[in-house]
């Protein structure tokens, strides 16, 4: 199968509970039915940090591929990056289902899976089977619901994950686990990056995913926190609580995190604010709401180095990255830029 006729079985998945859905795009990923594309990515598009070559600056966000075990086949799909994760020191359940929705009318999702995922141990493994990458490949690791001890669960995950990621990220933003996104909290993200610092001085780079319900006087604390910590970067941002005017979409009221088309401004609002406390000590990578290469271009414009996306991709499946390639080239000619890397903070200078 190519991925045109993978995407074209996306219409069908909506008609079936959106977990199981979910869970059937990972074992047709698996199975190798959502084909491969084999175009070369513009020069126009390389993006070059965090000591990697990304072909594009169009990546995977975590949540997607939780125990990394679809790797292979979604990066023959075009994206510039995978992250997979979040993973868990232990494996565990989550949240009791249902936990997962689609507001169609809003290109919108709202979650409270809760870290469900098979475990570090699984998890690592399945890293080790995926050599020989093509692109860039994060690990996204959290702690337990229950028993958990941040300043020994983070440094324990990213000791694990260190020797087969390309760049890790520290998920303390879910909204999904209670107490989580108390570690944004300068005091807390100090503690957690001096004993991941401790625990392993020479790991891959290391990112920090924040929310986008964060005050500014949060964000800018988050900056210097990790700024301070010799953190290499933010990921801004991951879903919300928040629940925007003008949600359409029977289910607008369900609790947990919101994610898609109505997360785009809230996401690039805080992402500008983090681009502009960081003033170029971070690499920042932007997520929320992306549909378009217009989307990816503000972001860029706003202060990222490279973008992610999960919601969209859900809802239109693989060739979606085509058609975001594409549009983006047009919207960097548009507005006279050579490159992904010209407009990246364009409009901060």
């Amino acid at each position: 199968m190519n991925p045109a006729l993978a995407s074209a079985m996306v219409p069908l998945l909506r008609r079936i509970d959106p977990e199981r859905a979910h869970a059937f795009s990972l074992t047709a990923l698996q199975w190798g039915l959502a084909g491969q594309d084999h175009s070369v990515d513009d020069t126009r598009l390389t993006v070059r940090v965090l000591g990697k070559t990304f072909p594009n600056p169009i990546g995977l966000a975590a949540g997607f591929d939780k125990n990394g075990a679809a790797l292979r086949p979604l990066a023959r799909l075009g994206f510039g990056l995978l992250e997979a994760g979040t993973v868990t020191p232990r494996p565990q359940a989550g949240n009791p289902r249902p936990r997962l929705f689609r507001l169609m009318q809003d290109r919108a999702v709202i979650n409270r899976m809760g870290f469900n995922n098979a475990g570090l141990e699984d998890f690592v493994r399945n890293l080790k089977h995926f050599t020989a990458r093509s692109v860039p490949v994060g690990a996204n690791v959290g702690i337990n619901k229950e028993g958990a001890d941040p300043d020994r669960d983070f440094p324990l995950a990213v000791a694990a994950v260190a020797p087969h990621a390309d760049y890790i990220v520290i998920n303390v933003s879910s909204p999904n686990t209670p107490g989580l996104r108390d570690l944004q909290a300068e005091a807390r993200l100090r503690s957690i990056l001096q004993a991941v610092n401790q625990a392993v001085p020479q790991s891959p780079p290391l990112l920090v995913k924040i929310s986008p319900d964060l005050s500014p006087d949060g964000v800018a604390e988050a900056v210097e926190t990790c700024v301070a910590a010799k953190v290499d970067g933010l990921i801004v941002s991951n879903t919300t609580i928040a629940r925007p005017q003008g949600l359409r979409s029977p289910r607008a009221r369900e609790a947990g995190g919101l994610s898609g088309a109505p997360l785009f401004d809230l996401s690039t609002n805080v992402l500008r604010q983090a681009a502009q406390c960081a003033r170029g000590r971070l690499v920042l990578i932007g997520v929320g709401g992306i549909f378009s290469g217009r989307d990816i271009l503000e972001k860029l414009r706003a202060g990222a180095s490279l973008v992610q996306l999960y919601t969209a991709f859900a809802y239109e499946g693989p060739l979606l990255l085509r058609r975001l390639k594409r549009e983006l080239l047009a919207a960097l000619d548009e507005h006279g830029l050579a490159s992904v890397t010209e407009a990246m903070g364009a409009d901060l200078r």
